[in-house]
């Protein structure tokens, strides 16, 4: 079926350790979003809660699909009331999911529809361990479970592919997930600044370029407290890897037209992906 440019939005925003103001936060940004004409929003990672990741485990709360919630006073019930109130489709893009061994939580990026209702969900696969040059030290795999499977949705600007920052570092999964008929590849994020000063715009460019897909990647930005300070920088690319959309410092959203007839054109004129041989 032939679909006509539609807009969408990413978010950039600043979320700290409480989580009632950071949904407020992102519940504003979300309207700007949708009064502008965007029919899908996409927000970052850790959008609910930036704290140290033992305190995760507090947020967590399950996230099934098939339905809308009603669960007063949980992430889940606030998107959901927020994707049916504005009408559009949001991609939370890190929200601390329930696991099933004792003490850790799942790292998961959703899909709520325009109903309310959810309607994907990927567990984010791999797992930021770092110690950085500049004295930063993360361990996600602390508290977090990985995923393991590859997950797409179809959604008003197109066939998603989900992935959670990290990820963007291993092209692989966005071959995958491609073959699965992917034609805008969600990567919500919370980079920190040196690996984003260096890396952020060249990764993302690249998984656009290869994968000849749409890259939606809303970001945290700023300092949030308990040492952690993100790059920002949200942003949309086109398949060409032009960087058609993206938000200056600041919280904030960037709006861009998806035209899969634009994508299609570019799949065509170099089959690149056709070509593969291995």
């Amino acid at each position: 079926m032939q679909r006509e440019p539609t807009l969408c939005a990413v978010v950039q925003m600043t979320a700290r350790d409480d989580l009632a103001e950071n949904l407020v936060r992102a519940a504003s940004l979300v309207r700007k979003a949708a009064s502008r004409g965007a029919k899908l929003v996409a927000l970052p990672e850790n959008l609910s809660f930036m704290g140290p990741e033992e305190a995760k485990l507090a947020t967590a709360e399950a996230w099934p699909l098939g339905a809308a919630s009603d669960d007063a006073g949980s992430v889940r019930r606030w998107a959901s009331a927020l994707a049916r109130d504005l009408g559009v489709y949001l991609v939370l893009g890190g929200v601390t999911e329930q696991s099933a061994s004792d003490g850790r939580v799942h790292n998961a990026c959703v899909v709520v529809d325009d109903r309310g209702v959810l309607v994907a969900k990927y567990r984010k696969i791999h797992l930021f361990d770092v110690e950085l040059a500049d004295g930063t030290s993360l361990r996600e795999s602390k508290v977090v479970d990985p995923g393991e499977g590859i997950v797409t949705c179809d959604s008003p600007i197109g066939r998603l592919g989900l992935s959670v920052c990290y990820d963007v570092r291993f092209p692989e999964l966005y071959r995958r997930l491609v073959d699965e008929g992917a034609e805008v590849l969600c990567v919500p994020a919370a980079f920190t600044v040196p690996t984003g000063r260096d890396h952020w715009h060249v990764l993302l460019r690249a998984r656009a370029i290869e994968s000849q897909c749409y890259v939606l990647a809303p970001a945290q930005w700023g300092n949030h407290g308990h040492g952690r300070t993100t790059y920002g920088h949200a942003m949309i690319v086109d398949p060409w890897g032009t960087v058609i959309a993206e938000c200056a410092d600041g919280e904030g959203v960037a709006l861009a037209e998806i035209d899969l007839g634009r994508e299609r054109s570019i799949r065509a004129q170099l089959p690149s992906l056709k070509h593969r041989r291995l």
